[in-house]
């Protein structure tokens, strides 16, 4: 017994002395080079360690310094200056699960396809660190992160874990393209779902503040957003920069607030922005709201050449379309005003009054080219119930045939402005005059015009102008057929004989003033040249009686 007695406590003593010598080793570049070509050699890891050391003061922490580790053949998933391995009376059951891992100084790339890890940890910690998410799809950077998560047990294809609490810190942070300062996020994770329940930073030179879920179908959920005083500036178009809006696979929107932001890109920009939105899911392009809500207030809304000054627009959200509450703004020195509502199954914009007033406009140099293009799909259809104008002052400066009314008032009712996504005139009725108008050099007074649009054709039943001393007036009738045939009849009493001249008549022999009747037929078919299509007849009489009649055929005319 006394043998054996020995043998046991002499047993021990080597044990023990291995251990020591095991301890001292260990911290020595010949045993740390030891341990680290036996995990390069065994494992499917690639590990790099510098020094390990290990102090009384804490004997429960390991700490090693120059650390790089990751799985072969993939970027390293871990880069850092020092790790410090806190251990517990659980490394005798599970050698692999730590107290706690902190990591100081170095980068973090979550990458699914390293994953998963051989150990865990009940804190994660991270001390002035960068992470980068390359493989993911969220294109994430960060910089100087510190926080932790508790617990961390990373699994294949989740490198955070499944079930986690989440507290982190970053100096700076990109998302996808997106840079922002002093962001702080607090959330976990649950199985399949990312809770963000409290996200804030700041970004472009103004804070951000969210709260947010994405679903186990990996859908989001922002349940709220809000942005103040922002001042972004960015190189691309408006299409382009909401265009992850119009491709995000699915977000519901429950309340998102922005205030006093300014945005500017290239031909588009934003002022003094306030908006609210509430209750909106998008997926795929396309939108869905049961009980929503929008509202919008700016200084300027620019894109292109429009400008909008002080715009204001409310509308409800739900799952037949938009009812437009509230749309007035301040354009072209007026002020424009409309409600309605867009209907979803008939993609119908059907508004119930439209009013214009004191605009003076001119108009685009391709407004020809912008009516004859179709518009978008969910643009079919526009119709106005009532249309009002008053005091507008409408310029043309096209080269060909410019023109300009002064002092313009006009009312409508009942009509049709879009058909099967083409602009037009296809029903209602529209009534314009004003103070006086010139066309390609001719100037009139009190011109008027009284319309009746139909399916099948447009009636004007009243035409009339004064020109210096006499009177112009005329009926005409337009088809709304491809072809476009146009029949009018015009008389002029007491008016220059030459009024036409400048309207596409050739030369009169006659001069002076005097009475004349114009019958014309012909087609205003798009895409094809006027006068080819035009035939008619003109007849003169000056004020000594003498007469002339001349006839157009297919836009040539010859006189007798």
């Amino acid at each position: 017994m006394k043998f054996a007695g020995k043998f046991i406590f002499a047993l021990l003593l080597v044990v023990f002395a291995v251990l020591v010598a095991g301890y001292f080793v260990v911290q020595t570049p010949w045993g740390t080079g030891k341990i680290v070509r036996w995990v390069n050699n065994n494992t499917g890891y690639d590990l790099k360690i510098q020094s390990v050391s290990h102090s009384w003061r804490a004997p429960d922490h390991v700490m090693l310094s120059g650390v790089t580790f990751g799985r072969k053949g993939h970027s390293a998933t871990l880069v850092a200056k020092q790790v410090d391995i806190g251990l517990s009376a659980r490394q005798f059951s599970e050698p692999l699960h730590v107290d706690t891992i902190l990591l100081d100084g170095g980068t973090l790339n979550l990458l699914p396809s390293a994953a998963p890890l051989p150990f865990q940890a009940e804190r994660l910690q991270l001390t002035n660190m960068a992470i980068n998410s390359p493989e993911t799809g969220w294109n994430l950077t960060a910089q100087r992160v510190s926080g932790g998560l508790v617990p961390w047990k990373p699994e294949p294809g989740s490198i955070l874990g499944r079930n986690t609490q989440i507290q982190l810190s970053a100096g700076s942070l990109s998302l996808n393209g997106i840079p922002a300062t002093n962001v702080l996020i607090q959330g976990k994770i649950a199985q399949q779902e990312v809770i963000l329940q409290t996200v804030g930073a700041d970004i472009a030179r103004g804070a951000l503040t969210a709260s947010a879920r994405r679903n186990s179908d990996g859908s989001w959920e922002i349940e709220m957003l809000r942005l103040n005083d922002i001042r972004l500036q960015t190189a691309k178009s408006l299409a382009d920069f909401l265009a992850p809006l119009a491709t995000a696979p699915s977000l519901m929107i429950d309340r998102l607030e922005v205030t006093g932001a300014r945005m500017e890109g290239p031909q588009w920009a934003i002022t003094d922005l306030n908006f609210g939105l509430r209750n909106l899911a998008l997926a795929k392009g396309e939108w869905r709201s049961s009980d929503g809500q929008i509202s919008l207030n700016a200084s300027d809304i620019i894109y292109g050449p429009f400008q909008l000054t002080d715009p204001i627009f409310n509308a409800d959200l739900s799952a037949d379309g938009i009812k437009i509450r509230q749309f007035s703004s301040r354009w072209e020195r007026g002020m424009i005003r409309a409600d309605g509502q867009w209907l979803r199954q008939s993609h119908t914009l059907a508004l119930n009054e439209v009013a214009v007033a004191g605009l003076e406009y001119t108009l685009p140099a391709q407004w020809k080219t912008w009516w004859q293009t179709a518009l978008p799909d969910w643009l079919r259809t526009v119709t106005i119930g009532r249309f009002s104008a008053s005091r507008n002052l409408l310029i043309d400066i096209n080269p060909d045939f410019p023109f300009q009314f002064t002092a313009l008032d006009g009312d409508g009712s009942g009509l049709t402005l879009v058909k099967n996504n083409q602009w037009g005139i296809w029903q209602g009725t529209l009534n314009f005059a004003a103070a006086g108008a010139t066309f390609n050099k001719v100037d009139v007074r009190r011109p008027s015009i009284n319309l009746t649009a139909t399916p099948d054709n447009i009636v004007v039943t009243e035409l009339s102008a004064f020109t210096e001393k006499g009177l112009l007036d005329a009926k005409a009738q337009v088809s709304q057929a491809a072809e476009r045939r146009l029949s009018l009849q015009l008389s002029g009493k007491g008016v220059p004989l030459d009024i036409l001249h400048n309207w596409g008549w050739p030369g009169v022999p006659l001069s002076g003033n005097g009475n004349l009747q114009l019958s014309l037929h012909g087609r205003l078919q798009a895409g094809l040249p006027l006068a080819p299509g035009m035939n008619g007849t003109l007849h003169l009489t000056d004020s000594k009686g003498d007469q002339v009649v001349q006839t157009m055929n297919q836009g040539s005319v010859a006189g007798n």
